[in-house]
């Protein structure tokens, strides 16, 4: 009686189907390999791993710009003449390549740890590619038009940096992983060894990389200085119409300490708040007077300018997403609203007993009050009845005429002078750019006796880093958002940072050794191999440097075994190919025979 038994026993590998069939679209078994990557396919591993380096850094600066994100949509409005939220495709597409190209590298690394052939399959090529070339089109159009952005870059790491640092150390430390199994195969190549080092190097870089962190939050706690006080940057405007009464009386809700304005002149002679040079996007100019509404906003008189209406266009546009979190009754009282005179503005934080600041616009050279309108800006000081002490006073233009006329006005500037320049010309308190703010600029001149003023400060983590640097306010957009900001986010001793540290590093080294040491032991303690494996493997013509091995282990360990005839060795030839002996193919006849 014969005895039937398979040859061959196929497991279901689902995993490894779905790895390599959506990273290579190669599904079925006989279409995966062992064998090393050509340079071709190496290549295009070197641009998905660039794509994605690219596309980190980029999503890093979108999400750290957030604090900047309506002076973005401004200078987009400036330049196009209409208002629309441009950072919503660009957060949409950056969220999108970067999903799509973290996914593929994972696949890749997976295929790398398994061992499979890397084969990325030609959509993704085109995929990668147009992601690669749209991101850096992006990083020179922002870097064209919105480069003193990049700053906030910089300024960030400096609150990021001892987390990005930790994050960076688990990521590298687990990809020792996959260093590791390719560097402990008993074969040497360059290659293994440019890895190696190129592995080790980061390492090192990484391990040292504290040394180089500077972070005004690393400090003793008992040195932090007061909580900064916020003013309104026109009023509350993520809340409210800006530089309107409603958007400065949200402002005075969240318990602001001054009110921040800009202030233009009318035909006429009346000072009056406004941002932009024309009235066309924070009013309905174009519905009143559509002739006019490209005309700077200094050549309307100011009953003209009171006819209008300062917040339909919020209630249109919702520059800031909150405009669905407004009850009816604000809405209703937002489309009420008109343009704000100085007057106003000045009447209410003598009512509340807050200071204002403001900066001044000059009107264009044939408006009527193009010489007087630092008088006309006096002249509604000293009318209304808020003491001049609460006024701060930022225009260089005639300051010591100012000084003279109103001595007790608080000279301030957003000119980053010298100390002593600043005492010659009366300022006590500068206003300054974040990104302008450093922290040994603000000790020195805090210890000077001058005030530093920060602006726009809408994200708690630039709030807190300003209050460790020591700034004594902040202007926001956002005051409703700083008002929940009671401590800064982290703080800590140089002490606990340096413990965390050494801490993390020691747990790196220790991970690392263990890893190559396991890969180590895993490679040195093979012993048997199963010959489908080597078999299916073998589907191109030049084999492997593992196969070949796995092939003489294979061998020697059948001979070592009883089994070193001829006919069953040639089963295996130097092309990875399945042949056999014609002695290996029995007839009929000789099966009887030998039965």
């Amino acid at each position: 009686m014969v005895k039937h038994q398979p040859l061959q026993v196929y497991e279901r590998q689902l995993c490894l189907s779905c790895l390599t069939g959506i990273y290579g679209c190669r599904w079925k078994r006989y279409q995966r390999s062992h064998d090393d990557s050509s340079k071709w396919e190496c290549s295009w591993f070197f641009i998905l791993c660039c794509s994605f380096l690219l596309l980190l850094v980029w999503s890093y600066f979108w999400l750290e710009a957030h604090n900047d994100y309506n002076e973005f949509n401004w200078l987009l409005y400036n330049r196009s003449a209409i208002w629309k939220d441009g950072t919503v495709p660009i957060l949409a597409a950056t969220l999108t390549g970067f999903t799509y190209t973290a996914f593929l590298m994972i696949l890749a690394l997976c295929h790398i740890v398994l061992g499979q052939q890397l084969n990325l399959y030609w959509i993704h090529k085109i995929v990668v590619l147009a992601i690669l070339l749209t991101t850096i089109t992006g990083v020179v159009f922002i870097d064209d038009f919105w480069q003193d952005e990049w700053d906030i870059v910089i300024i960030s790491l400096q609150f990021t940096g001892p987390f990005l640092h930790i994050g960076a150390l688990a990521v590298v430390t687990a990809l020792g992983w996959v260093i590791a199994g390719q560097v402990v195969r008993v074969e040497r190549s360059r290659l293994q060894v440019v890895t190696l080092v190129i592995y080790v190097s980061l390492l090192l870089v990484l391990y040292l990389v504290p040394l180089f962190i500077s972070s005004p939050c690393i400090m003793d706690r008992s040195k932090l200085g007061p909580r900064p006080a916020v003013i309104g940057r026109r009023g509350a405007p993520m809340l409210a119409p800006e530089h309107t009464i409603m958007s400065f009386s949200k402002a005075l809700q969240q318990k602001v300490t001054a009110l921040e304005a800009d202030v233009t002149i009318s035909l006429d002679g009346v000072p009056f708040l406004m941002r932009d040079r024309t009235l066309r996007r924070t009013t309905n100019v174009d519905k009143l007077f559509p002739a006019r509404q490209d005309h700077d906003a200094s050549f309307f008189n100011w009953t003209e300018i009171r006819s209008l209406s300062a917040g339909l266009w919020f209630l249109r546009d919702d520059p800031y997403w909150t405009v669905q979190y407004m009850s009816e009754k604000d809405r209703n009282r937002t489309a009420n609203q008109t343009v704000c005179s100085l007057a106003e503005l000045l009447r209410l934080a003598a009512r509340t007993n807050r200071s204002v600041i403001f900066s001044l616009r000059q009107p264009p050279h044939q408006h009527p009050h193009h010489q007087l309108w630092v008088s006309d800006a006096l002249k509604a000081i000293q009318r209304s009845s808020i003491l001049p002490e609460q006024v701060m006073w930022t225009p260089d233009w005639y300051r010591k005429k100012v000084r003279a006329a109103v001595p007790l006005l608080q000279q301030t500037s957003d000119e980053k002078l010298p100390v002593a320049e600043l005492k010659e010309r009366g300022i006590s308190t500068l206003t300054l750019h974040y990104s302008q703010a450093r922290a040994q600029d603000i000790r020195q001149f805090s210890g000077s006796n001058v005030s530093i003023n920060v602006y726009p400060v809408n994200e708690p983590w630039l709030y807190s880093l300003m209050w460790c640097s020591g700034v004594q306010s902040v202007s926001s957009d956002a005051p409703h958002i700083l008002k929940k900001v009671p401590n800064p986010v982290w703080i800590m001793s140089a002490d606990e940072y340096g413990l965390i540290w050494i801490t993390s590093d020691l747990i790196s080294v220790a991970i690392v050794i263990g890893i190559f040491i396991f890969q180590k032991w895993k490679m040195s303690g093979m012993r048997s191999y199963n010959p489908e494996q080597i078999m299916l493997s073998a589907v191109v013509h030049r084999p492997s440097r593992d196969v070949n091995l796995m092939k003489e282990k294979l061998i020697f360990s059948e001979i070592n075994n009883g089994v070193g005839s001829t006919d069953e060795l040639s089963g295996y030839t130097g092309n990875g190919l399945d042949t056999y002996s014609r002695d290996d193919i029995m007839t009929p006849a000789r099966h009887a025979t030998k039965l």
